[in-house]
């Protein structure tokens, strides 16, 4: 079994969106990638709809089990960091309205994760992506390879490991399960004797 998870790193005028399943061994492979772009004379709201509209379909069709977001952080730049937090604003509505656990993590945080130091540059963590989900080029533009980075980091940290392909769940477990699932937990590992 695996974890199927969407990175996001979110962006007013570039919003890269990464969709990667990862193993319980945390082998991960690209499932999908791609950036939602919108046009910066457009109104803040009509870009908001259109970032909107481009998350929704891809939620739609593949159908993460959890979301991973970039943190936003304080930067010199106010701009910026504004439509850093719009954007991130409307996948976290669209992730709730789904019930899907939603990890934040910090552009620090992923880097340790993937390369084992928090202070690698942009092409150190390309490279890792591209080399973690065996491409053989580095997912372009940033924004896209970040989101891959986002989603490989979410599904590591979290410690994800799915039930024994083996087991046989009774119809209550599995409605406890379900229960789980809708709350946006992971589900724990129904004991056998319940």
């Amino acid at each position: 079994m695996t974890l199927r998870v969407l990175g996001i790193d979110p962006g007013l005028t570039r919003c890269g969106v990464g969709v990667v399943d990862v193993s319980s061994d945390r082998t991960a492979t690209l499932v999908a990638v791609d950036v939602i772009r919108t046009d910066k004379s457009a109104p803040l709201e009509r870009r908001l709809l259109d970032i909107g509209a481009g998350l929704e379909a891809i939620l739609d069709e593949f159908e993460p089990a959890a979301v991973s977001l970039e943190r936003v952080f304080a930067q010199q730049n106010l701009h910026s960091v504004m439509g850093v937090a719009q954007a991130s604003g409307v996948a976290l509505l669209l992730s709730a309205r789904r019930n899907l656990s939603v990890g934040l993590h910090t552009p620090t945080e992923v880097k340790a994760a993937l390369t084992g130091h928090g202070g690698a540059n942009k092409k150190q963590l390309g490279a890792m992506v591209a080399r973690i989900l065996r491409l053989d080029a580095v997912p372009t533009p940033a924004d896209a390879s970040d989101a891959l980075a986002l989603a490989i980091c979410h599904a590591w940290r979290q410690g994800y490991t799915p039930p024994a392909p083996t087991e046989t769940l009774t119809p209550a477990q599995e409605a406890w399960r379900a229960a789980e699932r809708s709350t946006g937990r992971t589900p724990a590992r129904p004991r056998l004797d319940e």
